[in-house]
């Protein structure tokens, strides 16, 4: 009975009413097969032994009707009871797992949750880390809220622009992560830069005030046996080239060695015959 009714528990989804009902149905009835089980196996000693006040077979109908009646009915209404408060505790667990996973002012996933999403996506798929641009700078004109105001945008351009096989998530701060899947590598980029391109084309307004903004984005390729940090790291170079680079654009990892390597071989007569550009794209790439 204990293993029966563990079962119950453990595989009944207590996240919807209806279940809970079935649940204080089936104690029910197992209550009242128990009933009849016990009386079946009490009543013919006593009434062989002659210490029952009525017949065999009035007792036996006596005590079946009590089954249903009694224990029933009394199972039924502690199983409810039970089963309510599963009810409550599971929509609570499932609250608290939602509010655990999710950024609270962009509604996006939160670090943690894109991070085991990385760790369970396999075969072929883009990583992106994007950032909005001078972030500080918006915060300190316009204002803590009117930032608050962009974050919440971007995050909604974000979430439009990428289907239901992605992933979209807030990983702190003004960074964003995306992991895209479903599509061709060409096809995935140029979704990547549509999204660059919206958020450039549109100001948001706060507080009355329009505020132009632009995010730069780093690219690397999720292909099956590569390590998921490798590939971290790799769009996050990607990303501080975009911003060495001058902002408000996507740099795919494979750009990264040419930017590089163009920087590195650049002609210079004295100190100052490279540009300050050029130093922190080979910087970026450890160069």
């Amino acid at each position: 009975m204990r293993n029966w009714m563990s079962l119950q528990a453990d595989f009944g989804n207590f996240q919807y009413r209806r279940n809970v009902y079935v649940f204080a149905l089936k104690m029910s009835f197992l209550a009242v097969i128990l009933s009849g089980a016990i009386i079946a196996l009490t009543i013919p000693p006593l009434g062989f032994l002659g210490l029952l006040p009525v017949t065999l077979s009035h007792a036996i109908g006596f005590g079946a009707i009590f089954s249903w009646l009694v224990g029933g009915t009394v199972s039924g209404m502690l199983s409810l009871a039970a089963g309510f408060t599963m009810h409550e505790l599971t929509l609570s667990r499932a609250e608290f797992e939602k509010l655990s996973r999710t950024d609270t002012l962009s509604g996006l996933l939160n670090r943690r949750a894109f991070t085991e999403a990385l760790d369970r996506t396999e075969g072929d798929a883009s990583l992106v880390i994007f950032d909005v641009d001078r972030f500080k700078a918006i915060n300190d004109r316009f204002g803590h809220a009117c930032g608050d105001a962009v974050i919440t945008a971007v995050s909604a351009v974000l979430l439009s622009a990428f289907d239901e096989l992605s992933v979209v998530a807030r990983l702190g701060g003004e960074e964003f992560g995306v992991i895209v899947s479903g599509e061709p590598l060409e096809a995935r980029l140029e979704r990547i830069e549509a999204v660059r391109a919206n958020i450039a084309g549109r100001p948001i307004v706060a507080d009355g005030c329009q505020i132009a903004i632009t995010i730069s984005g780093g690219v690397a390729d999720l292909v099956a046996g590569r390590n998921k940090q490798q590939v971290y790291a790799s769009a996050d170079r990607a990303l501080y080239l975009a911003k060495a680079l001058g902002r408000n654009r996507v740099v795919h990892e494979r750009e990264g060695l040419h930017h590089a390597w163009h920087g590195l071989a650049e002609p210079r007569a004295d100190a100052e015959g490279r540009g300050l550009g050029s130093d922190n794209v080979m910087q970026a790439y450890g160069i």
